[in-house]
């Protein structure tokens, strides 16, 4: 590179900045699209943990408040 005029340097060195440029943007759509595939793995989870936690507020709700209304009818009599 010592043996090429200023405008020659300038211009390899923009090439090879370009190039980086376009690599950067190449990583960038691809972080973005796992970014994207996250986003709607947690929207998915969260989901699903919300309708678990509708399915255990239901089982919670069935359960009698009185430890002895939770014994079969034969043990009470």
């Amino acid at each position: 590179m010592a043996d090429l005029n200023p405008i020659d340097q300038i211009a390899e060195r923009v090439e090879r900045l370009l190039l980086r440029h376009e690599e950067l943007q190449r990583t960038n759509a691809l972080l973005t699209e796992q970014v994207q595939t996250l986003q709607a793995e947690r929207d998915s989870l969260r989901s699903r943990l919300s309708a678990a936690r509708g399915r255990i507020e239901a089982l919670l709700e069935r359960l009698p408040l009185d430890p002895a209304d939770a014994a079969p009818a034969k043990e009470r009599e």
